[in-house]
């Protein structure tokens, strides 16, 4: 079945039997893709069978939508095959998130009227699509202290920063908008506040400490209890005894009570009001938890002077009653 020529084809007798066209054939042989058996006297190209193998492998990799240059890359080896359709595969997933956050999107502005419509537009339009993060993390990071050590930056991080849904619905579409808008606000008192307004600290013990408090809370709460239980309520306050170099006492909770309560902002519970649209579902958002240990210290301390316990504020920018 092979041609005239000392078994080989010429470039029409491969284009017909891929039913492709010369040109076609030709693009590719100019870019090295298809291995040529020889020349004919005449100078012509000839090609042998493993041509036509190549040939369809090339028309099947571009009909799944890769470009040349990483046809060509697969076509290298079974190694090289592997990482071009992986790649390719995580771009297919970007493009499907591309297209649900689109989709929502164009939903919710159905659904919307009049001021909230007016409102989302310039918002939903202010970036690509899915979103990116970059503005949330910047917002976050403008309160941690400098000399965090990474790993515990990356931690917090991965606690208060939402990543966009994949197949969000147009309620979480709204959500990451308006908490975009948020975040976006340049003034420095739209920031999260520091934890310790004005005091002196040391901040690895401190965030270290609190995330061990927060792990607590959590399986509390998972476990269907109250958050703020005693030991959980021990292990909050001894975070904050540690890194200020004090020792834990009534005394010292009752001043580390008001430390909490210094500042109050209504934007840090707005974030966490959105935030928790977006954020996962398996455990209660860490400013939620915040505020549960933080009102149960004032409540505590309240009760043991005999008092009404005041109003819960803020601690690092998040939420309270």
């Amino acid at each position: 079945m092979s041609g005239a020529d000392g078994g080989t084809w010429s470039i029409g007798e491969l284009a017909g039997r891929a039913g492709v066209t010369v040109k076609t054939v030709r693009f590719y042989s100019d870019r090295g893709l298809l291995p040529e058996a020889g020349r004919s006297g005449g100078g012509h190209r000839r090609y042998g069978p493993g041509a036509l193998a190549r040939l369809r492998e090339i028309r099947s990799l571009r009909a799944l939508g890769l470009a040349v240059p990483e046809v060509a890359r697969a076509l290298e080896d079974e190694g090289r095959l592997a990482d071009v359709v992986a790649g390719e595969l995580r771009g297919v997933a970007r493009e499907r998130a591309a297209l649900a956050w689109r989709e929502a999107s164009l939903r919710l502005l159905a659904e919307s009227e009049g001021v909230e419509r007016a409102e989302l537009l310039p918002l939903l339009g202010a970036g690509e699509l899915p979103p990116d993060t970059d503005a949330v993390v910047r917002f976050w990071r403008r309160s941690l202290p400098v000399r965090l050590p990474p790993p515990l930056v990356a931690r917090v991080l991965d606690e208060v920063v939402p990543l966009p849904p994949d197949d969000p619905t147009p309620a979480q579409v709204r959500a990451f908008a308006l908490l975009r808008g948020l975040v976006s606000d340049p003034r420095p008192e739209r920031a999260p506040g520091p934890p310790l307004p004005g005091e002196r600290y040391r901040a690895a013990v401190l965030y270290e400490g609190l995330a061990e408090a927060y792990d607590l809370a959590g399986a509390e709460v998972q476990a269907g209890r109250p958050p703020a239980g005693r030991g959980v309520l021990d292990c909050f306050a001894e975070a904050y005894a540690r890194a200020l170099g004090e020792s834990d006492s009534p005394a010292f909770r009752s001043r580390l009570a008001g430390l909490l309560a210094r500042e109050e902002t209504t934007v840090m519970a707005r974030y966490w009001k959105l935030a928790a649209l977006l954020l996962p579902s398996d455990r209660p958002p860490l400013g939620l938890l915040h505020h549960h240990l933080t009102r149960a210290l004032s409540e505590s301390c309240a009760a043991a002077r005999g008092a009404r316990p005041p109003g819960v504020r803020m601690l690092g920018g998040r939420p309270s009653a």
